[in-house]
């Protein structure tokens, strides 16, 4: 277990607990092969989740070529990575002939995605969410692929089944979500026809100080705001832990292409989690409407069972997050939109 802080005063110290490595993704970076590629590594998870791969070659004393590409539309993103030690490269993944210049890696870990703003830009979604994984995925056939995908692939379930299961079948609503199928559908292509070994990832949904369903629902108390409980339950992983079982789901890629839900252990009610941000905060969770009998929920039985569960408890990540908002530390201001139910991102 690290020993994380019982809070954080900074984005310095957030950064590295973000990033901190855990003794098994040690463990892992001494036995696997070859060096990491990031793609799309400039997102909300991606510059943390590169550090930590550094993080973790440098403790387990092995070199690896650490490399992160972006358009980096924020700089700032690109001199931080680099002063972590992982390279970067600079560019518009979807232009071919700059997908075609990288070079051959190993191991691929695919973040590249869209997901606001679809309403009047559906061509570009799909474009960045299943035309980009074809092109990537044949670029990279000889590789092994992390592809980071979303639980928005599955339908609303009743909160009583324990969420959607690996096997099964996807239903996904709007054209993000179904933009995203397309994504699975491409990488599953290119796995059976070139035999190139992948993980698709199906997460739902990291969280951290700065942005996330906790700081939403948080915000809204901290500001008197009132909190619709329609979409009344929800799943979420401490980032940190979301990003170590990612990077560790490299050993199970496979051909046919695999998949993987990543979240914690609970299925949260987003009520008992306004109230007890309440109760912290000293204020009135102000709450409206009913919960419906279905939600959007993923089964993590299998992840848990590979890569064990997230180190971090649903608790320890609501008292940090309380702490940060009341402390009013800089947020990323970018609402998840999780209580959306029509797919309408």
């Amino acid at each position: 277990m690290n020993n994380y802080p019982t809070n954080f005063t900074n984005e310095a110290a957030l950064e590295e607990a973000l990033s901190r490595p855990t003794s098994a993704l040690v463990k892992m970076m001494c036995e696997i092969e070859g060096d990491f590629i990031f793609l799309g590594v400039a997102g909300k998870m991606g510059v943390s989740m590169a550090r930590m791969a550094k993080r973790a070659c440098i403790e387990a004393g092995v070199q690896k070529r650490i490399i992160g590409v972006s358009r980096f539309s924020s700089p700032e993103q690109q001199v931080f990575l680099e002063e972590s030690g992982v390279e970067t490269i600079k560019g518009d993944l979807l232009n071919q002939e700059f997908i075609n210049s990288l070079p051959e890696m190993k191991n691929v870990i695919y973040l590249a995605g869209m997901k606001f703003g679809t309403g009047g830009n559906e061509s570009f979604t799909w474009a960045m969410n299943s035309f980009l994984p074809g092109l990537v995925v044949e670029k990279f056939k000889n590789s092994k692929i992390i592809a980071f995908s979303t639980g928005c692939v599955y339908p609303l379930v009743k909160v009583a089944s324990g969420g959607s299961k690996e096997l099964d079948m996807p239903a996904p609503v709007g054209e993000y979500a179904q933009s995203c199928l397309g994504r699975e559908r491409l990488f599953e292509f290119g796995s059976i026809k070139n035999k190139t070994s992948v993980v698709l990832i199906r997460l739902n949904y990291a969280v951290e100080m700065r942005y996330g369903v906790l700081v939403d629902i948080a915000t809204k108390v901290h500001n008197d705001e009132t909190i619709d409980l329609t979409m009344g339950y929800a799943n979420v992983i401490w980032q940190g832990d979301a990003n170590e079982m990612i990077l560790r789901s490299i050993q199970y890629c496979d051909s046919p292409a695999r998949h993987l839900n990543i979240s914690g252990a609970e299925v949260i009610s987003v009520a008992e989690v306004a109230k007890q941000f309440g109760k912290i905060m000293n204020k009135e969770a102000r709450l409206t409407g009913v919960e419906a009998d279905s939600a959007l929920l993923v089964n993590v039985s299998q992840s848990h069972q590979l890569l064990g569960k997230p180190a971090v408890a649903l608790d320890q990540v609501i008292k940090w997050t309380a702490d940060w908002i009341e402390n009013d530390y800089r947020l990323l201001g970018k609402a998840t939109h999780f209580e959306v139910r029509d797919g309408k991102y």
